[in-house]
């Protein structure tokens, strides 16, 4: 007599991933470097939110120990030319230029890419404005444009981060419309439409999620640029002003201080910029994976 064999369950490797965390988890193991990416900016986002209140010294207040003193273990980054503590400045810093990137990014995002599908989905009057208010922004240097922005309406932290959204919209825009104007006639999209959803849900919930993947990586180097851009922006003047603790500041003061000897008050907000973009250059992989529609199945 056979016995009866109950069918054998599939190992865990062929069985579909499942759920936000399980596909976290697999793109973390998929590719090192993401793990190493993701690593980085939640130490980041702990020095924004927990730094400025665990730093050991105020980093406005002068005179917490002596002027221009290098690196020791009392001062582990030295001290600057009023003797405030340039490792409490740093990392109280990193506040203020995440929220500027965060924030320009994620208007310049949502605009720009509402405005590129639009226009690439119904075309038209819609795909004529966008694509001449997107060439007049492309007209300029977008650095240059930064500065008359700012220089204009005031050097405030609002107007940089309106300035430096302003000359990242054209990247989402051209980059959203060029994907929905390529999708937009696909099967399963005509299969929406069949289905009778309005064409606002067809675009927005079925062609728009399909843009994300590579719209992920622009907003990793957007991120990174936004960066660049508060703090070059802050070292000619017209950003942020002192003593708000800045590493574009930081670093303008301490270049003044280099042929003098003094190197560490550039190096370090120097390096801290450099670890920031360097690491949103790494990590715009990692979210184009998690965002993927096709990387959950």
């Amino acid at each position: 007599m056979t016995a009866i064999t109950s069918p054998k369950t599939p190992p865990a490797a062929a069985r579909p991933r499942s759920g936000y965390w399980q596909h976290l988890k697999h793109v973390m193991a998929d590719n090192p470097v993401t793990g190493l990416a993701f690593g980085l900016f939640a130490l980041f986002v702990l020095m924004s939110i927990l730094g400025p209140a665990l730093v050991p010294y105020d980093p406005i207040v002068t005179g917490v120990g002596p002027a221009l003193q290098p690196p020791s273990g009392t001062h582990w980054f030295g001290t600057d030319h009023l003797g405030r503590d340039v490792f409490s400045r740093v990392v109280a810093a990193t506040r203020l230029d995440l929220l500027i990137s965060v924030s320009a990014v994620a208007i310049s995002f949502v605009i720009g890419s509402v405005m590129g599908a639009f226009a690439g989905y119904f075309g038209g009057w819609t795909d004529r404005i966008t694509g001449r208010l997107v060439d007049t922004i492309m007209a300029f240097p977008l650095f240059v444009l930064a500065m008359g922005i700012v220089a204009a309406a005031g050097n405030t932290v609002e107007n940089i981060v309106y300035a430096t959204a302003i000359i990242n919209l054209p990247f989402y825009a051209r980059m959203a419309r060029a994907e929905v104007s390529i999708r937009r006639n696909v099967g399963f999209v005509q299969a929406a439409r069949l289905s009778g959803n309005s064409e606002l849900r067809v675009l927005f919930g079925h062609v728009f999620p399909n843009t994300l993947p590579p719209m992920m990586v622009q907003i990793s180097l957007n991120m990174g640029w936004a960066i660049l851009n508060a703090a070059g922006l802050s070292f000619i003047g017209l950003g942020v002003q002192p003593p708000t603790p800045e590493w574009g500041i930081m670093v303008a003061e301490g270049a003044n201080f280099i042929i003098s000897g003094e190197w560490w008050l550039a190096l370090f907000p120097g390096l801290a910029l450099m670890l920031a973009v360097f690491t949103f250059n790494l990590i715009g992989d990692g979210l184009r994976d998690l965002v993927d529609p096709q990387r959950r199945t």
